[in-house]
């Protein structure tokens, strides 16, 4: 039997849901005789591959660079799963979005700037108007909250999924 493919994605957010993946510390061991990771930013893999089984993405869609990265791991997952509370509703990414971009930029670039204030000259994508939970933009498959998710949840979800089950979450979220 092959093993399933599986990506992270890192959107707009803190990465601390891949701290909690990380966090799994020897189960990972155990996954890894049911899943090779094919794409994740812990792993040094430019291109998101074709044929992925399941991909679970943190964090919420702020510009268009992210909004590209979700639609190409959609088009190219079976499986995609919205992993903790920014990918699910947007969370601390969200509130920007009673400011708007400009506001935010000014705030960070310019008067918390104490060396050459202003934005940056270039590598820096554009904001869309405020940030987006994943499931306003794509289909999603199963959603995980939590801000972020236990390891133990992340396990629980990722065995579940591994095992052709979809993962019942109501008495492993503060939302069951």
């Amino acid at each position: 039997m092959s093993k399933a493919r599986v990506a992270t994605m890192w959107l707009d957010g803190c990465s601390g849901c891949h701290m909690s993946f990380l966090d799994m510390d020897d189960r990972l061991l155990e996954l890894a005789g049911k899943m090779d990771i094919v794409y994740s930013p812990i792993v040094d893999m430019k291109e998101f591959p074709e044929q992925v089984d399941i991909t679970l993405v943190e964090g919420a869609v702020g510009n268009e660079e992210d909004l590209h990265k979700l639609r190409i791991a959609r088009e190219r997952s079976r499986l995609l799963v919205s992993l903790g509370d920014c990918a699910v509703t947007a969370n601390v990414p969200s509130m920007r979005n009673f400011f708007g971009p400009q506001k935010v930029l000014d705030r960070a670039y310019v008067e918390n700037a104490t060396l050459r204030p202003g934005p940056p000259k270039k590598d820096l994508p554009v904001l869309f108007p405020g940030s987006r939970p994943l499931h306003e933009l794509v289909t999603i498959d199963v959603f995980v909250p939590g801000c972020p998710p236990s390891a133990d949840v992340i396990y629980f979800v990722l065995n579940e999924l591994l095992e052709g089950r979809c993962p019942n979450l109501s008495d492993k979220s503060r939302f069951g």
